[in-house]
């Protein structure tokens, strides 16, 4: 058995037509959901690229893994996926994005070096490398993109800045994609040479190549997140009356959160309060997807031909979302669905999973469910003591067993403007949140609570954090989140078994305490 986990970045749950979106036609995603399951209530454990892939790589919520944001290394303590695999047998693939950082301290501590096997397995996070690429910058030598580029004829000492993120506007000059005003324009960069082009290629030709040999591929996408340029045709394939409405009211700027206050300061967010930028930006990024959906059909069609959709677990979703300029904010990070909530789609070949197909499924779903599921499908043996996710399989087999009935996110905003602009340490700037059915509920160090009342309110305009007639709610909530956070798992050194084995046990040991 073979497992394809796809990721996009940035991907908005609500940006499928298999999801309600009235213009942006996603065919073979919708079709790939009706193989399989979507999970309508599909969630992020930290709204951030890094703390959000981390907790997909490991099994496990941000507040244990502990790499709370982008440039925070994942400890080289933690085991991901791919070391889960290599002690069975097996290879975890990548083509694409990771946000991997290396934990250079941790590995001098113990005198791993980087070029060493090991050092080597251990500083990609457990994966092995067909092509990384994560995008948002000049990819170095890690990736084939910048020789793949210059080899198609563009002539540069940076092909990603000069034509893959770049166009030309109406007075023949080179205009970068880093500002937005530019993004209606086609990229330089021919649609076939692209970057999504470009890593479909990677994911098709390692397949090939595999033959019969089983294999586990991460293809992980860096679109439709910023740079928003995409190429002809995509890049004018909407108008901006074919997306979305803007979510957005005047009565959320009146008395806000201090700290969605300060977000709303950084610049991201006061280019999105532009309607211009809205206009400009929505039709692009809708482009994005369309072009990532229009290769997944070049690649379900290359598997199909390899007989690899027969025998091959799928998972697609994404990292997290985008506001836009919804709640006059732009980028991502809050406690809100649009950035928290993202599509998921899971496909099991087996005929076990034949009674789920096409089913639509409402029960709660994080992402430190990736790890356990996969292990689950390919029979390996993870770690109870340290996984904190849960199999999905069971769903897609008809069961129910007890389910959770809350997610759980974080944030730490320590490397952001807005911590400045709040006067904060790094130390005090950290947010806890849970989402049930009903309500939103996040608790902010040294700051008020948030609380949305999502049956009356399921935009969250209204911020009831504040609002003496909804004490007792949050003191439900918040004390449901301290119990959360109480039964995280940081005791990892030894299983659950291990404790059970050696209860009560000191007098076989030879130690004979508390006798009278």
């Amino acid at each position: 058995m073979n497992v394809l986990f796809v990721m996009a970045d940035q991907l908005r749950w609500d940006h499928l037509s298999c999801a309600g979106h009235p213009y942006l036609q996603t065919p073979n995603l919708d079709a790939l959901a009706r193989r399989g399951v979507r999970f309508a209530n599909a969630f992020v454990n930290s709204g951030v690229c890094g703390p959000s892939r981390m907790s997909f790589y490991t099994g496990r919520y941000p507040v244990s893994h502990g790499a709370t944001w982008n440039r925070v290394p994942l400890s080289v303590g933690e085991v991901t996926l791919g070391e889960y695999l290599r002690d069975a047998g097996r290879t975890l693939a990548l083509a694409g994005k990771t946000h991997v950082m290396p934990d250079h301290a941790g590995m001098a501590r113990l005198a791993l070096d980087g070029g060493s096997e090991l050092g080597a397995f251990l500083e990609r996070g457990g994966f092995v490398e067909i092509d990384r690429y994560d995008g948002h910058h000049t990819p170095g030598h890690e990736s084939g993109y910048p020789a793949f580029l210059r080899a198609h004829g563009y002539d540069s000492a940076d092909p990603w800045s000069d034509y893959v993120i770049a166009g030309i506007d109406s007075d023949g000059r080179v205009a970068s994609g880093w500002h937005m005003r530019n993004v209606h324009l086609p990229a330089r960069v021919k649609e076939a040479h692209s970057e999504t082009a470009y890593m479909t290629d990677q994911a098709i030709r390692f397949m090939r190549e595999q033959g019969s040999r089983p294999w586990v591929l991460h293809l992980s996408y860096v679109k439709p997140h910023w740079p928003y340029m995409a190429p002809a045709p995509y890049h004018a394939m909407y108008r901006p009356e074919q997306c979305l409405p803007v979510v957005r009211s005047e009565a959320e700027l009146r008395d806000a959160h201090p700290v969605v206050a300060a977000y709303r300061q950084q610049e991201e967010c006061v280019s999105f309060q532009n309607d211009d930028c809205i206009r400009t930006v929505r039709p692009a990024y809708q482009g994005l997807i369309r072009q990532l959906d229009d290769h997944l059909g070049r690649l379900f069609d290359a598997m199909a031909q390899l007989g690899r959709l027969d025998d091959t677990l799928i998972v697609f979703t994404a990292d997290h979302g985008d506001f836009l300029g919804d709640h006059w904010l732009g980028e991502k990070e809050l406690f809100y669905d649009t950035i928290q909530k993202v599509p998921f789609i899971l496909v099991d070949p087996r005929r076990e999973a034949d009674a789920s197909r096409g089913r639509v499924d409402e029960r709660f779903v994080e992402g430190v469910d990736l790890v356990p599921t996969v292990l689950d499908f390919l029979g390996v043996p993870g770690a109870s003591q340290r996984i904190e996710g849960r199999s999905l399989l069971p769903l897609l087999r008809g069961e129910a067993p007890p389910w959770r009935d809350f997610v759980y996110s974080e944030l730490d905003y320590g490397f952001r403007e807005a911590r400045v602009r709040l006067g904060k340490t790094p130390q005090q700037s950290r947010a806890f949140s849970i989402r049930d059915e009903r309500w939103r509920y996040v608790f902010w160090l040294d700051e008020p609570e948030q609380l949305f009342d999502l049956a009356a309110d399921p935009q969250q305009m209204l911020d009831l954090g504040r609002d003496p007639g909804h004490e007792t709610v949050r003191q439900a909530l918040r004390e449901r989140l301290l119990g959360f956070l109480a039964r995280r798992k940081h005791r990892t050194t030894v299983s659950d078994e291990f404790v059970e084995q050696r209860t009560n046990r000191h007098k076989q040991a030879g130690v004979f305490f508390g006798q009278w």
